[in-house]
């Protein structure tokens, strides 16, 4: 009984609602979820989490999650986003039972609305937007009546094949539902089914000029798909009801009048991932890359998950992140912050560590012969002893970090500066004798000896010293690029900061954006150093630079120009 209970405890209030329908028998013990994105953009964050509960659920209830094009609206999709949603998805591990669009469905959705004008149900309103928005009223103030609500029904049949024939003009006439505009729910009140378009389809062609609204179009998707549990977010609760009301009357057109309420598709809504300094919406996205403010869609500042992936984040990491965030039925701002976190507790376990030197300065020991070097042993991951070792090349010469050497040292600098032992990691204990700076204070060489006795891995590397620092060959390394990365935005909540700058100084899209960004969000450093190992690493490979932070191969690094991408400290950064 103790047991039963803890498993309870650790399925979140979605996944009990599905353990509780399936031992109920609802929809005959199915299962069946889908993720439905619109081809107009690529995948951000929030969709992830999305993409976790609906595959994820459906995965540990033995059932089936299909993924299905929300393409109603042929003006901003295309089979790029189509490729790069499908790419998203199995990077982060999920398979989807059947590829489907929601075009599948238009023949069978124009017959439903035929069949709703007919039995009363629908009209043809051809009054202006703007003057059935006026009409609809307000939350506390019910809606007045369109003049076309009562329009014969074979009136409306006729402009409703008129209104897909492409000689109607967009915008002049639109097929609505029937149902009660003085309800006080405003979705309620006559909302459209179809509009015009008089545009060409990347599926369909020119069969189409009328496309059906989304809340016509979702809902008797799922009832045709045979989805059981239609999952979204908070925004879509106002939407249930309609969402309701559109599959009773598909199941009443298809004759299912003895068992309205079975086998049919259920709405359940949880909590949108928010990201404080972080804008998403695909809208906003595409802004973004048009006006290059960032390098495309998977620009590593960008949060679309070609972006995260291209950072250097795992799926792994994505999917423990979401899951410590948990799902719930109120909305929140949650701390980026915890997201680096799951980022490193993953990468500590996964990273090949390597030894980069990011503002070198050379160390030169001069007890040790010239012309010599020795290959050296190194882990690649001590969380890891299955991944192996590689080995760096030592020699007389070598870089250094600039900041691990001090002149004149505070009591609390365990480094390098003259006369202080300092441990090479995997190497050796030097002993800095002195250095030579240029006319304007910069040291440009630091001269030490060795200690050939205290090679790591033997018994004189027992000798303890304080202070440990990385280093590289100079002989022996690669130069390297490497690209740092900040927040792109200033301010906690940038959608909240860029809507009330619209709407006081009247500018929109880039205009309001600019005010916001960090124009310190990217930053590269062409002076690095890294060992030679990391010349065979593929792209995207995860890697610690040793006492630096994570990091990790960007696609556009080639064996004869390196470049990494900085993915997270090795601890939080504390500073705001």
């Amino acid at each position: 009984m103790e047991n039963t209970e803890e498993k309870k405890e650790s399925l979140n209030f979605i996944e009990q609602i599905v353990k509780k329908d399936l031992a109920e028998g609802k929809n005959g013990g199915r299962l069946q979820t889908r993720f439905p994105p619109e081809p107009n953009g690529y995948l951000h964050i929030g969709h992830a989490k999305a993409i976790a509960m609906d595959f994820g659920v459906a995965q540990k209830f033995g059932g089936v999650c299909n993924l299905r094009m929300d393409d109603t609206n042929p003006q901003k999709e295309d089979t790029e986003y189509v490729e790069a949603i499908k790419r998203d998805i199995e990077w982060l591990g999920f398979k989807w039972g059947k590829l489907v669009y929601a075009s599948d469905y238009f023949q069978e959705l124009w017959d439903f609305a035929v069949w709703c004008i007919k039995t009363g149900k629908a009209y043809v309103d051809e009054q202006s937007a703007e003057t059935i928005a006026a009409q609809k009223g307000t939350p506390t103030t019910p809606g007045t009546n369109s003049p076309f609500r009562d329009r014969p029904v074979e009136e409306s049949l006729k402009l409703f094949e008129e209104m897909n024939s492409g000689n109607m003009e967009p915008g002049k006439m639109v097929l609505r539902a029937k149902i009660d505009m003085t309800s006080p729910n405003m979705h309620f009140r006559d909302p459209f089914m179809y509009r015009v378009l008089n545009m060409e389809h990347w599926r369909t062609g020119n069969k189409w000029n009328a496309y059906p609204m989304y809340d016509f179009t979702h809902g008797q998707s799922d009832y045709l798909e045979g989805v059981t549990h239609s999952i979204c977010t908070l925004e879509f609760v106002p939407h249930r009801d309609l969402y309701d009301l559109f599959v009773t009357w598909i199941k009443e057109w298809k004759g299912e009048t003895d068992n309205i309420e079975d086998n049919r598709p259920r709405q359940f809504e949880f909590n949108k991932l928010n990201l404080n300094y972080t804008l998403m919406s695909k809208r906003n996205l595409l802004i973004l890359t048009k006006e290059g403010v960032v390098n495309g869609w998977d620009d590593p500042r960008m949060p679309t998950i070609c972006g995260i992936r291209r950072r250097g984040y795992s799926p792994e990491s994505i999917l423990k992140f979401i899951d410590s965030i948990g799902y719930t039925t109120f909305d929140a701002l949650n701390d980026i912050k915890l997201m680096e976190a799951a980022a490193r507790a993953d990468l500590n376990e996964r990273a090949t560590r390597v030894s980069c030197v990011l503002d070198p300065v050379k160390v030169i020991i001069e007890n040790y012969p010239e012309g010599q070097s020795e290959e050296l042993e190194v882990v690649n991951n001590p969380e890891r002893p299955e991944d192996g070792t590689h080995t760096i090349t030592f020699s007389r010469e070598l870089w250094i970090e600039r900041d691990d050497f001090k002149a004149e040292p505070d009591k609390k600098f365990f480094r390098m500066y003259p006369g202080k032992e300092t441990r090479l990691k995997g190497a050796y204990i030097l002993n800095c004798t002195g250095f030579k700076a240029n006319e304007n204070g910069d040291v440009e060489e630091i001269y030490c000896t060795y200690d050939p006795d205290s090679k790591a891995g033997t018994p004189g590397a027992d000798r303890k010293v304080k202070g440990t620092i990385h280093w590289v060959s100079c002989a022996h390394c690669v130069p390297a690029e490497v690209r740092n990365y900040e927040c792109l935005w200033t301010c906690e909540n940038p959608r909240d900061a860029i809507k009330l700058y619209e709407k006081e100084n009247g500018v929109r899209g880039i205009d309001a954006m600019r005010p916001f960004i960090n124009p310190n969000s990217l930053s590269i450093n062409k002076n690095a150093y890294i060992e030679k190992f990391a010349q065979g690493l593929p792209a995207l490979s995860y890697l610690q630079f040793n006492r630096i932070g994570y990091f990790n191969v960007d696609t556009d690094s080639t064996a004869e120009h390196l470049v990494f991408n900085s993915t997270v400290g090795l601890k939080e950064n504390k500073r705001k």
